[in-house]
C-alpha cells in the first residue's frame, strides 16, 4: 500500500478519533501537534489502526514510533 493511501487512512481514523480535522498530515507530525492528541486518545487511534488496517502492532513497533512518518513506515512493513 502507498504511503499516501496509508496517510488518507490515518487521516480518517484521526478525524474519528479527535472529532476534528484542524490539522495538516506531514511526515514530522506527532501527538503535540495535534489538539486533543493525548495518551487515551493515542491508545484508540492505534486500536482503529489495527482493526481498519486488519494489521496487529507488537510492543517494539510501538516504540518505533516518533512521528507520522515512523507510524506509516511501521504499517508499510506489517502490510
Amino acid at each position: 500500500m502507498e504511503a499516501s493511501e496509508i496517510k488518507e487512512k490515518l487521516k480518517e481514523v484521526l478525524v474519528s478519533v479527535l472529532n476534528h480535522d484542524r490539522f495538516e498530515l506531514y511526515d514530522e507530525l506527532t501527538a503535540k501537534d495535534v489538539d486533543g492528541w493525548d495518551s487515551l486518545s493515542h491508545m484508540m487511534i492505534i486500536t482503529k489502526i489495527e482493526e481498519g488496517l486488519n494489521i496487529k502492532f507488537k510492543l517494539r513497533d510501538l516504540n518505533k514510533l516518533k512521528n507520522l512518518g515512523s507510524l506509516v513506515a511501521v504499517i508499510q512493513a506489517k502490510i
